[in-house]
């Protein structure tokens, strides 16, 4: 074959590639919307610390994105940094009080999803969900960021506490 003839079954080939791409309509790409975090995602079933932990985050981010009505992407990048998160409080009209409580929003539905998927005893969401409450919004966002430590802990401190709980109880008349 002559080098006319490889420029003409290159250009053959270029044309049933972008016709191909054309009719799987490759022409009209339209990126995937952002999800609503105010509707419930359900949590696929979480085997290990780092999976439970990712999917905590994930829902936790949710919550306090769907009480900020802005998405869990938007939130996510704002709390990175302390300087990021002033940013995002400007640009929305955010005081200090609606961010906390907001964060903490998100924490207690983190909770409230871990615990329907079997993901936390009922003993350790109530205890984590008092904990909530009143925990400091710089450590809720740590939380946030990286749940590990509540399900490493669930197993260990907390989990004894439950079973210390069950046992007082067995006592009870």
């Amino acid at each position: 074959m002559n080098g006319r003839g490889l420029i003409a079954a290159a250009l053959g080939l270029a044309a049933a590639l972008l016709v191909t791409y054309l009719a799987l309509g490759g022409g009209d790409y339209e990126p995937t919307p952002v999800a609503d975090p105010c509707v419930p995602r359900e949590w696929r079933s979480p085997e290990g610390v780092e999976e439970a932990a990712a999917q905590f985050s994930l829902s936790a981010l949710d919550g306090a994105a769907c009480e900020l009505h802005v998405s869990r992407e938007t939130l996510a990048l704002a709390l990175a940094t302390p300087e990021a998160r002033q940013r995002f409080a400007a640009a929305y009209g955010i005081d200090d009080a609606r961010l906390e409580a907001a964060v903490r929003a998100g924490l207690v539905r983190g909770i409230d999803d871990a615990e329907r998927a079997g993901a936390l005893s009922p003993v350790v969401a109530g205890g984590l969900r008092a904990i909530a409450a009143s925990i400091p919004v710089e450590q809720a966002i740590a939380l946030i960021e990286d749940a590990s430590a509540i399900f490493d802990d669930a197993d260990g401190l907390l989990g004894d506490l439950g079973g210390l709980l069950g046992s007082a109880g067995d006592l009870l008349p």
